[in-house]
């Protein structure tokens, strides 16, 4: 009679004549109280430097099939429900069309989006991109062909993954003849500054004229006035970023309203919230670009309508007290991750200030401060103190770490900048790879060659917390997070709590690319 190994497969057994499962002899369990006690192993991370890449960060990625993270909520829920969204905009143009080419053509464009919903929602491998002209496809299909072959939206790390499918939607139209710069988002854009009127004239009544101090205050009067403006407006900045349209699907005016609120009072009470608080070495920094060069300061974008404006009366700020003498804003190629800002974002802000009638029930007084600045601001431009540029590396899947190797270009323009300002929460997770580093991770450590190749810029991430990565808290961070956790599970996703986090780069060095 033939034997059979003990762990045959009931369905091999059946066929082979062996005995099945039911009349195997139960498992049996070894006793090892005589050897070593297991040992605490930390697990080897942050990983070595040469060991990092975009689908094996220095600290474990978040994934969509990680149920527990906000990653799986965003790619199995929030990105379906955009994306139904803006099919649901684009079949609204459709039918205000006449021209038949352009019906036609734009039919094909939601077509294209009914694919994309198919292959988001049935969790399809990640194809390479079609070569529509765009700057970034080269970027776009290295990295897909050398990490992400066999990958779907949900085993691909969530940053790339949520960061391909905002390609894929542009693919969409960019492919098409009549509505290659069309901007699915745009209405949800304008719509939610123009219920933001509170908040936005709660600024214009006050920084409509030019900022001048009085002249019977001593210097010391003088300076700690404008250290405190400058305090205030960082926080302005900082909580201008609690309008993400991706996030806030459905929100009501008054909720709009509540997260907006720019008031002193409100600023107060806000502070406490912000988590990694490097505001005095900010003011130091920025202090100390007027008394050594008066430069320039960089924003990299993050999203349209009211935190853009938010960061405009920042940069007013720092032009008018001389703090900087150019302000260069970043902003997208093309609409991303739904509320980024495009050039057409940045124009339309600027001239609806000056020309438009969005609020109409705004007092004349309220109407005339917003033109007001808005004309200066347009001369800021003219003048070359302002200036808005877009490169196509923002609108890829890479992370700022690899900013130095895959856009040397970018890195050397960013590195004769004074200070480097990252708004938000999506440029957050580039600079740390979005990935899960203990929140006790100093800010420098979790940025990488941002803060450590040599010429690397001053760099401020102003960022109201709003998905899973935390770092900057300093020593006692991981109690911290820990404790939130257990009094406020949602903590990381309200945005309830934010970090202005500072690197000092090493500026002044000489750029080498390897």
């Amino acid at each position: 009679m033939s034997t059979h190994p003990p762990n045959v497969g009931p369905a091999v057994a059946h066929a082979t004549g062996a005995p099945t499962l039911s009349s195997v002899p139960s498992r049996v369990t070894l006793h090892l109280g005589h050897l070593p006690s297991k040992k605490d192993i930390k697990a080897p991370w942050p990983r070595t430097p040469s060991r990092v890449d975009p689908n094996n960060p220095p600290w474990p990625a978040y994934r969509g099939y990680h149920e527990y993270s906000f990653a799986h909520a965003t790619m199995g829920v929030r990105l379906p429900t955009i994306l139904g969204k803006a099919i649901d905009d684009t079949s609204r143009t459709l039918n205000e069309q006449s021209a038949e080419d352009r019906i036609i053509d734009l039919v094909e464009c939601l077509e294209r989006m009914d694919t994309l919903m198919v292959d988001l929602s049935g969790n399809a491998k990640l194809r390479p991109i079609i070569d529509d002209g765009e700057g970034d496809v080269a970027l776009w299909n290295k990295e897909i062909a050398k990490y992400f072959q066999g990958k779907d939206f949900m085993n691909a790390p969530w940053l790339f993954a949520e960061a391909y499918k905002y390609r894929r939607l542009h693919e969409c139209f960019s492919v098409s003849k009549y509505w290659k710069d069309y901007d699915v988002f745009y209405r949800q854009k304008c719509d939610t500054f123009s219920r933001s009127a509170d908040a936005v004239f709660e600024l214009s009544m006050r920084f409509a004229e030019p900022f001048k101090q009085s002249e019977n205050i001593s210097d010391e009067e003088k300076a700690e006035t404008e250290r405190l403006m400058f305090l205030e407006l960082t926080q302005v900045c900082l909580w201008g970023n609690s309008t993400d349209l991706s996030l806030l699907i459905n929100m009501t005016e008054d909720q709009i309203k509540s997260l907006q609120s720019t008031g002193g009072d409100h600023l107060a009470a806000t502070e406490k919230n912000i988590l990694g608080n490097h505001m005095n070495q900010l003011w130091d920094t920025v202090k100390e670009l007027r008394e050594k060069t008066g430069g320039r300061i960089d924003f990299v974008l993050d999203n349209a309508g009211f935190e853009l404006y938010c960061d405009c009366v920042y940069a007013d700020f720092l032009i008018q007290s001389g703090l900087a003498k150019q302000v260069r804003f970043h902003g997208k190629r093309y609409p991303w991750f739904v509320s980024d800002v495009t050039r057409k974002d940045w124009e339309w802000l600027l001239n609806t200030m000056v020309y438009g009638h969005l609020f109409p029930k705004a007092t004349e007084a309220e109407r005339e401060s917003l033109r007001r600045l808005g004309a200066r601001w347009k001369q800021y431009e003219k003048d070359g103190r302002w200036v808005y540029e877009q490169h196509p590396f923002w609108c890829t899947g890479y992370t700022f770490w690899d900013l130095h190797s895959e856009a040397p270009d970018l890195f050397l323009h960013l590195s004769r900048s004074d200070l480097v300002f990252f708004k938000g929460d999506l440029n957050h997770r580039k600079l740390t790879y979005d990935c899960a580093a203990p929140a006790s991770t100093p800010f420098d450590v979790a940025i990488g060659p941002m803060a450590s190749a040599a010429g690397a810029p001053k760099v401020c991430s102003l960022r109201t917390i709003k998905s899973d990565v935390v770092v900057g808290l300093g020593d006692d961070g991981d109690r911290t997070a820990e404790r939130l956790d257990k009094e406020e599970p949602g903590w990381k996703i309200s945005g309830k709590y934010a970090v202005v986090l500072l690197s000092e780069g090493r500026p002044g060095e000489k750029v080498r690319f390897a």
